[in-house]
């Protein structure tokens, strides 16, 4: 190697030599938030007898979270660009712990479902950071590696919540019954807060712009047009009106998107800058991110399937669910290798997961009424390994033409992506679902059904890949304090979120030590 490629190589002063150490810690919030999102589902139950909450409140309780979770996302990452992102880390961590243990005391069905809603405002604050603040503290060379860990606490966080909502649950702690599954947040958020504080480092964008308040108001109603209705549609019946709002919405992001271009041409701050969405790798892999994620629902649909139709108890349920994390550790352990080749990686990792929920379809229905989490586990491995393909490659697409300062957006983007693909997943799969079950079809049938749905989403994720870039992606362009685009002025100008700047300012951030 000559000395010139090791210079490339060697990671610059500018980088920590803790930040390894700093990626575990932040990734924390990652996995709480997936955790979180989830934990909740197995101890309903329990729950409802608790409490006497009706199941419209217990809806509540799971889809508030959820709700303000995606509808604070944007607003999250633009304060920690501004004021921030350490700080703002922090300020949602620690948020996060107090609202856990309010969760945990929750006397009646409305102090949980309030808990529950500020618990989601606090993971916005916290989650996308960790994003931005990995962009900063790596190097090129080590970003790959990096993205294929965030996107493992993704999905081993997805699992791990059942797991230990049932291992909670089955201990049954000083006989407090659901309440540690909020509780558990209190001492590791705590211990994660300390760490955090004395490893992470601050970094912001490199200017202090005004805060564009309208046009977050605007965006947060139209993601809450298409997340409410999606959440609640088959609770309440589906309506008329949850109809109208989730056409409303692609209205609402286009004015918008309008709006926000009209805040630009005064030369003011915009909360996110449309030029991030004019490139086809950024723009098509979150739309491959909203439709493969829909995918995720299939853990309703085993969950409850494997309590209500095979008669497991939650523990039971949560092992059979966690053989998945086994395939994720082994798809991540190659990923980071194959993300150069892009979306071929993508349409491969999209026919791996479909090939493993086609197993798992086709086991729950052979072992109908016999079934062991055992005979879950080849199709549960496969899958992980086909997730574990996509997440990281997924990130690194739409990361590839975005500068640094444009990673607290693109991290809000991501994971506002991955929320509403979540959500929609739970709409379409849990209508199915539920559906065939309240017209008395068997448990086994209608999981069957409900399944296949899961193959087709992941089906139609795997020919959506097909809008992606074709060729190699060059991880190195996940980048840089040079602006990617160098056929666009306006882009070339403009921070990520839109201030005319120099070209030469225009995507530096600054690192506090």
């Amino acid at each position: 190697m000559t000395v010139e490629e090791q210079a490339d190589t060697a990671p610059p002063a500018q980088y920590s030599p803790k930040r390894w150490a700093t990626l575990a810690v932040t990734l924390f919030a990652v996995f709480m938030d997936m955790v979180d999102n989830t934990v909740l589902n197995v101890a309903l139950p329990a729950v409802q007898q608790d409490l006497d909450a009706s199941s419209a409140q217990l809806e509540w309780s799971v889809a508030g979270y959820t709700l303000a979770f995606a509808a604070a996302m944007i607003t999250g990452a633009r304060l920690g660009d501004q004021l921030g992102r350490r700080r703002i880390y922090l300020i949602g961590l620690g948020a996060f712990v107090v609202t856990s243990a309010l969760a945990g005391a929750a006397v009646n069905p409305e102090m949980l479902i309030a808990s529950r809603i500020l618990q989601g405002g606090a993971a916005a604050l916290m989650v996308p950071q960790v994003l931005a603040m990995l962009q900063v503290d790596f190097p090129k060379s080590e970003r790959p590696k990096a993205m294929s860990m965030y996107g493992m606490s993704l999905a081993v966080g997805g699992i791990g919540g059942p797991l230990l909502g049932g291992v909670l649950l089955e201990a049954d702690l000083f006989g407090l019954g659901w309440r540690p599954v909020f509780y558990v947040n209190v001492p590791v958020g705590l211990a994660a807060l300390v760490a955090a504080a004395i490893l992470t480092r601050e970094s912001r964008v490199e200017t202090r712009e005004s805060f564009d308040i309208r046009g977050t108001l605007i965006a947060t109603v139209g993601l809450i047009s298409l997340l409410f209705p999606l959440v609640q549609g088959r609770e309440l019946d589906w309506p008329w009106w949850t109809f109208a709002l989730m056409i409303a919405c692609p209205v609402i992001l286009w004015l918008f998107v309008r709006y926000e271009h009209r805040v630009i041409a005064r030369g003011e701050s915009p909360i996110i800058d449309p030029a991030l969405l004019h490139h086809r790798s950024s723009l098509g892999g979150l739309l491959v991110a909203i439709l493969f994620f829909c995918g995720m629902a299939y853990q309703l649909v085993l969950t409850v399937h494997l309590q209500t139709g095979e008669g497991y108890s939650p523990i039971r349920t949560a092992v059979a669910l966690v053989t998945f994390t086994v395939g994720v550790g082994i798809g991540s352990a190659v990923a980071p290798q194959l993300m150069p080749l892009g979306r071929r990686v993508v349409l491969l990792g999209c026919a791996v997961m479909a090939v493993g929920m086609g197993v798992i379809t086709w086991t729950v229905d052979h072992w109908s009424g016999s079934l062991e989490w055992w005979h879950l586990a080849p199709g549960m491995i496969v899958s992980g390994i086909g997730l574990a393909m996509v997440a990281g490659t997924l990130l690194t697409i739409v990361l590839a033409q975005m500068p640094k300062s444009a990673s607290g957006a693109a991290s809000s983007l991501i994971n506002t992506a991955i929320q509403i693909g979540v959500a929609t997943g739970v709409a379409i799969v849990g209508t199915v679902y539920f559906t065939l079950l309240e017209d008395r079809h068997t448990p086994t049938d209608s999981a069957v059904v409900g399944l296949l749905t899961v193959v087709g989403l992941y089906t139609l994720a795997g020919l959506l890949a097909l809008v992606l870039p074709p060729g190699r992606v060059d991880v190195s362009d996940v980048d840089s304090d040079a602006d990617t685009d160098a056929d666009s002025d306006h882009h070339h100008a403009t921070t990520a979120v839109g201030t005319a700047l120099p070209p030469e300012a225009g995507a530096k951030a600054r690192v506090a030590p």
